[in-house]
């Protein structure tokens, strides 16, 4: 397709950027005039697009620049990866083809290597589920300061989508029927992501900062373990899904070329630093776990629960995990992961019942996982979850059992951005499990993200959440925060 074949605006999808390093970042676009129709609006032929880096955002200091083809067989989306960039320094970007110029676009480059930053701040968060309500909170994240946002998973769903967007009732939306159907071939996912980046507060929270990103299930299918369906599909079938949704994850998010996929597989599991004071190691819970025992859900664990081979990382990723804690020289080591790490009862009651989709289900593996984090130079180990909807925060205890045991770091857990709707303050079993979990410090069932700011001295955590997301345009509002000292982890309020 040459440029000026294209009649409507192609960059209805917006601009990101993504996986910071000092020298160079990701640029994504995806070229989508029609973003609610299967094809995008566009044909089966390539597209020649430019692209601009820029020192300043009126692009009078043009830094970088370059000229790539979106090809139809990556639904005409592009990952450019600039090389040559000074550290720690903010850049503008856009694209243009035929008479189209798309969004600008605001990134940062992470500090160099042996460069020691007085602080960093990021936002972490998850779960943004179109038809749950809208996505408010991502509006607020776009007006922060931080050096990155680290997308923990969930970035879309596969269920149906109602013409009105479900819980937004929004009688201006009229969706296409294509979208009323669970997500399982690749247009279908294609689609799925088009619907979500035409987002207007997810296109500002992406054209705002650049993104850290991991997957959790819905990006595929609830619950799915490795190569098992939630619906126990045939292995062959569901691994063509998978590789379906896998292709479309890449192609719909600022990652870099050794993240594109091979089939059903796809690297996800990454480190990038942030100079001397940060490091993170990201992970994937998903693609490598053994299937969740005893038919999944809350339930009391059995032998099967406890067998101690069981993995939720796999052992290769196990391994890739303490060989980057071994090298670390970082003050903080971040780990931006899946499910919840630490220890949670769902009561008091006994025997205890406990999530077999989070590392409660996979003991032997959590334990595992905090003894290679013990056995090197890590001291301030912070892991950040998303995955439950509800906002936690932690102290992960050496021995659970034990509340006067020492810490071997702390968990943040974010809550979602729209799933499961508008939320409370205490849900219903707010209670039970505070009473339960004396390691859990504090628990909120509002929607929104967390910002976690660093200096050499001490962590701070602020739990950002808005009163409602089934209606647009609710406040931002802080409902707590918490610091943890270098060297003395545990978390104390602000």
């Amino acid at each position: 397709m040459r440029a000026k074949r294209i009649d409507k605006d192609p960059f209805r999808l917006g601009v990101a950027s993504g996986d910071p390093q000092p020298g160079s970042v990701v640029l994504w676009t995806r070229l989508a005039p029609e973003p609610y129709a299967l094809d995008s609006g566009m044909t089966d032929e390539p597209v020649t697009v430019t692209w601009e880096l820029a020192s300043d955002k009126d692009f009078g200091t043009v830094v970088a620049e370059g000229e790539e083809i979106a090809h139809p067989e990556w639904k005409h989306s592009l990952h450019v990866v600039p090389e040559g960039l000074d550290a720690d320094t903010a850049y503008w970007y856009r694209f243009k083809t035929g008479e189209w110029t798309s969004p600008t676009g605001r990134t940062r480059t992470a500090p160099a290597a042996d460069a020691a930053p007085d602080s960093l701040r990021f936002a972490f968060l998850s779960c943004q589920n179109f038809q749950g309500g809208y996505f408010t909170a991502l509006g607020h994240l776009a007006e922060e300061e931080v050096n990155a946002v680290v997308f923990l998973g969930d970035y879309i769903y596969e269920n149906a989508v109602t013409p009105d967007g479900g819980d937004r009732h929004d009688p201006d939306l009229k969706l296409p029927a294509a979208h009323n159907a669970e997500t399982v071939s690749l247009e279908q996912y294609r689609l799925r992501y088009a619907l979500y980046h035409a987002d207007p507060d997810l296109r500002a929270a992406h054209a705002a900062h650049p993104w850290i990103a991991t997957w959790d299930d819905h990006e595929v299918e609830n619950n799915y373990a490795k190569d098992v369906s939630q619906d126990n599909d045939p292995k062959d079938k569901f691994l063509i899904r998978r590789a379906a949704a896998y292709r479309a994850y890449y192609e719909n998010m600022p990652l870099r070329p050794p993240q594109k996929p091979d089939g059903p597989d796809l690297t996800l599991h990454r480190r990038l630093s942030y100079g001397t004071l940060a490091r993170l190691h990201v992970l994937d819970s998903r693609q490598y776990r053994d299937d969740q025992s005893n038919g999944d859900g809350w339930k009391v664990p059995s032998d099967e629960t406890n067998r101690p081979e069981r993995t939720l990382l796999g052992s290769a990723q196990e391994s890739w995990l303490a060989e980057g804690w071994k090298a670390s020289d970082a003050v903080w080591d971040l780990v931006p992961q899946q499910v919840v790490l630490s220890r949670r009862y769902a009561d008091g009651t006994t025997p205890h019942k406990v999530s077999m989709d989070a590392w409660d289900g996979y003991p032997a593996a959590r334990e595992r996982f905090l003894k290679a984090a013990k056995a090197t130079p890590v001291e301030n180990l912070v892991v950040l979850t998303g995955d439950v909807h509800v906002a936690y925060a932690f102290d992960i205890k050496q021995d659970f059992d034990d509340p006067k045991s020492k810490n071997h770091g702390v968990e943040l857990v974010a809550t979602s951005i729209a799933s499961g709707g508008d939320g409370a303050e205490k849900p219903d079993d707010w209670e039970a499990q505070t009473k339960a979990n004396p390691h859990m410090k504090f628990y909120d069932g509002r929607r929104g993200y967390v910002l976690v700011t660093l200096d050499a001295e001490k962590l701070r955590a602020d739990y950002r959440t808005v009163s409602k997301v089934t209606t647009p345009g609710a406040p931002v509002t802080t409902a707590a925060s918490f610091q943890s000292l270098k060297g003395d982890p545990g978390l104390k309020p602000v």
